[in-house]
């Protein structure tokens, strides 16, 4: 008798792509503005250096540009670069934030984004950069619910010309979108279901058919927060589950340990903001 033999997944391609990262020099938690945050941990300050630096290599043997943003002493969040803004073409949408912790982080990242030839540009409303803004291919996705206001979508959709999708989080563990779904692919995501209101899952079924569907054991260590160039994905180490459905799906994976980070409630993809052609 005939055996099945499932079909292998289609070639992914990798593209080359271009990021800024600020290391983590003045990285501590001496404040709680998520649930991942506990002023009562200790912080190493010298292991989350070494563990940003080894995602940064990473990136470099890969091929990629790795763009510098110089730390400022008062930002201990300011490594998390996604959260500076959103930047695609020479328009830059820099990050106005929820919280007043972090609001110097918008000025540090404006000067940068015009020093390297960027329009930044402002929203009246908070909008908190890549944390809540993922483009996949042509299209933005946009979270709302916890920190970036759902009114903000529509300033960016003008701002930047694209179609904006507002996705809707419910879970404050997932406080920003990069927390609850990773861009894999021009066409192909992944997302942790229970971290979106019931009307944005029916959204995201119907913009992505195939959308890979994460188990709770890979989003609770923030395994979704992941970093793609189309075939390599960048992910943390701990969320193996995820890394075999990826390895099955056709993409790479690439694990690396940012834990010391994660106690700010961040990783792969908070530390990395990119740069869109």
């Amino acid at each position: 008798m005939p055996t099945d033999v499932a079909a292998p997944p289609h070639a992914r391609k990798s593209s080359t792509r271009h990021y800024a990262m600020t290391a983590p020099e003045y990285f501590t938690v001496e404040y709680a503005i998520n649930p991942w945050m506990d002023t009562s941990t200790p912080v190493d300050t010298e292991r989350a250096l070494a563990q940003w630096h080894e995602l940064r290599g990473i990136y470099a043997d890969l091929g990629h540009t790795v763009d510098l943003v110089t730390p400022r002493a008062g930002l201990p969040d300011m490594v998390y670069a996604a959260n500076g803004g959103f930047l695609v073409a020479r328009t830059a949408v820099v990050a106005r934030f929820a919280y007043p912790q972090r609001a110097a982080e918008a000025d540090a990242y404006a000067e940068w984004m015009a020093r390297s030839g960027f329009e930044p540009l402002t929203t009246q409303h908070v909008n908190e950069g890549q944390g809540d803004l993922l483009l996949v291919g042509s299209t933005l996705l946009a979270g709302w619910g916890f920190r970036t206001d759902r009114r903000a979508h529509d300033e960016i959709a003008a701002l930047t010309g694209l179609t904006v999708e507002s996705l809707e989080l419910v879970d404050p563990r997932f406080y920003h979108l990069d927390t609850a779904l990773a861009v894999l692919d021009d066409t192909t995501v992944a997302y942790y279901p229970p971290a979106f209101s019931d009307a944005s899952r029916e959204r995201l079924r119907q913009l992505f058919g195939d959308a890979i569907e994460v188990s709770s054991a890979d989003a609770y260590v923030l395994g979704l927060n992941v970093v793609s160039d189309g075939r390599n994905v960048v992910l943390p180490a701990a969320a193996t589950g995820f890394a075999e459905q990826l390895r099955h799906a056709g993409f790479e994976p690439i694990g690396v340990d940012l834990s010391e980070l994660l106690k700010g409630g961040g990783s792969v993809k908070c530390c990395t903001l990119e740069l869109h052609s």
